[in-house]
């Protein structure tokens, strides 16, 4: 049985579905993220592409690209953030804020060389990306 989520924007407008299980879920510590979601840190839950579809509002839906790394898609009428395609690794991010039903059990921290919040979980740490996703794979302390 596939399990699906829904989940919208800030004003509701744009809605999304996810379906089955996430690929994988953590924090990201990068500056773009934390200028992006205007917090310290920012929750992920990263989904196939074909898992994830816009089932209401797509015509408010608005995609902003500051590198070919990520595609950030946000509601035209409220601004509220929805999702970041990352083409270059083959998911979407739709931020766990995002789809309130889904549980979000973090395994990883991604970009922690560039935290402004330590965060001592006992999860690990990367110093940017996996290297199956083209980043170093390097672990950094707490």
């Amino acid at each position: 049985m596939t399990h699906t989520h829904t989940g919208a924007c800030f004003c509701g407008a744009v809605e999304i579905e996810v379906s089955g299980a996430p690929e994988a879920m953590g924090y990201c510590h990068c500056e773009s993220c934390r200028s992006w979601s205007a917090g310290p840190v920012n929750a992920f839950t990263l989904w196939k592409p074909e898992n994830v579809k816009v089932t209401k509002g797509k015509s408010f839906l608005a995609t902003f690209i500051k590198t070919p790394t990520s595609e950030r898609q946000f509601c035209t009428k409220c601004g509220g953030h929805v999702m970041t395609g990352h083409p270059t690794f083959g998911l979407t991010d739709v931020y766990a804020a995002t789809i309130p039903s889904v549980e979000f059990k973090p395994g990883v921290h991604v970009n922690y060389a560039e935290t402004v919040l330590p965060m001592r979980d006992g999860l690990p740490k990367l110093k940017d990306f996996p290297a199956e996703l083209g980043g170093s794979g390097i672990a950094v302390a707490e």
